[in-house]
Formats: structure tokens, sequence, C-alpha cells
């Protein structure tokens, strides 16, 4: 069984050396990693002057890995959890996949519900200075290093 910790622990510290490889000084220290274990409340707010990657671990594997500027309130905190409120949401790819159907507690009607309940959820917060380009890095790093289910 996979850690869905490490993972992003560890991939953070690769990322910081691509970060200084591309002329980002950018240290670890530099963020702020939140660790959402199931059964998970999603965010209430993106902290002002931050952005994040946000991600989201169950049946055993990484369903998503997104990102969001600092003025994108509703993405992180509450549209991955609501199949109709966005384009490409975690709730819409799950109601959508045919595997989900017989999963213990899915309600296709309301994917909501199981995501909080069932998946873990990580959200890697950095200061919106270092600007949207290191943002897209990180998250394009993140997808192709964890490999998410719903990001092919």
């Amino acid at each position: 069984m996979t850690d869905w910790r490490m993972d992003i622990t560890d991939a953070l510290a690769d990322f910081c050396k691509v970060a200084q490889l591309a002329g980002v000084p950018l240290e670890l220290a530099q963020l702020d990693v939140e660790f959402l274990a199931a059964p998970h409340a999603p965010p209430h707010s993106l902290p002002q002057g931050k952005m994040a990657i946000y991600g989201f671990w169950g049946l055993d594997k990484w369903l998503k890995i997104g990102m969001v500027g600092a003025k994108s309130q509703a993405r992180y905190t509450s549209q991955h959890y609501n199949a109709g409120s966005a384009l490409s949401t975690l709730a819409a790819s799950l109601a959508g996949d045919p595997d989900m159907v017989g999963v213990a507690d899915f309600d296709v009607a309301a994917p909501g519900a199981w995501i909080k309940s069932h998946c873990n959820r990580v959200n890697i917060l950095l200061p919106s200075t270092f600007g949207r380009e290191l943002l897209a890095l990180l998250e394009a790093f993140l997808r192709v290093r964890i490999n998410p289910r719903y990001e092919r």
C-alpha cells in the first residue's frame, strides 16, 4: 500500500531541486503542506497571498491533482465536491466513472459526501509572489510523478 503522505513529501523535496534548476530559489520550508486524512472537511478559504496545489487520494491511489491561483476560492474550497459546479471536478469524474458503481457508500447523485468521508486531501500552499508559472510547473511535476487517475 502506498503512503500518500510520503508520496507528496518526497515529491516536494525533489521539486525544490527542479525549481532551483529553473532558477527559482524555492526551499521546502516555504511550502505549507496540509494533510487532511479521511474523513476530512474541505478548507474554508484559500489564505490571502497564497496559491495552492491540492490533491485527492482514495481507493488506494491518487485521484486528482489541481492548482488554484490566489483568486480561486471556489475551486479550492467547494467545486471538487459538487459534480455540476465546474468543468473537470473530482465529483464529476467519479460520478461519470463506471468503476464507481458498487463502491461502498458511493452515491452518484452526491459524490461530495463520499469524497469527504473516503478520500484524503493534501493542500500545498505557497506564496503567490512565486508566480503562476512555478505553480503550473509544480502541478505538472506532481501529475507526472504520481499519475492521478483522473488526469489522463
